[in-house]
């Protein structure tokens, strides 16, 4: 092998097997011809990705005031129906009331009608139990008068009543 001398300058340990500094100069060289032949496309991408990052930022924050805006928008509506509902309810509760009331005024109107007829009809019962009991006593008077008339009818007055008709019938001929 080939053994070269350290000149007495030069540390020994930078000597030491694998770890020759020619190997760090040489990288360090490659990092900057990298650096520099590299540096306008680098920054012309990290430009045009820091634009890109803010674009969506932006589009992001705008999105989001979008958001809040519509979400302010339903919570109004959200508000707005609540009343909407309450007074539906309030309506409600009136018509149910107006239409209770109308049907109790209604009721009231036909019970009405119904006593009014319940008396015409009773009235019309009455008289004509009336006019029966009056028919009745009327025949019962009758057969009264008759069986009594019959039970104090004697022969003679028989014989005599049958004369009598006899006399008219002859009477009414001539």
């Amino acid at each position: 092998m080939f053994l070269l001398e350290i000149p007495a300058w030069v540390p020994e340990w930078l000597y030491y097997p694998g770890l020759e500094v020619w190997k760090f100069a040489n990288l360090a060289i490659f990092i900057a011809v990298g650096i520099y032949i590299l540096r306008n496309p680098l920054q012309s991408a990290l430009a045009a990705r820091r634009e890109t990052i803010k674009r969506q930022i932006a589009e992001a924050q705008a999105e989001r005031d979008q958001a809040a805006q519509s979400l302010a928008e339903a919570q109004s509506l959200l508000g707005q129906m609540s009343d909407d509902v309450e007074q539906v309810r309030i309506n409600a509760r009136k018509e149910a009331e107006q239409e209770r009331e109308r049907l109790a005024a209604a009721a009231d109107q036909e019970i009405e009608k119904l006593k009014a007829q319940g008396a015409r009809e009773i009235q019309g019962a009455r008289k004509l139990a009336q006019r029966d009991l009056q028919r009745f006593l009327a025949g019962r008077s009758l057969e009264l008068a008759r069986s009594s008339v019959i039970s104090q009818l004697r022969p003679e007055d028989d014989n005599r009543f049958i004369k009598d008709r006899l006399d008219e019938f002859g009477r009414a001929r001539s």
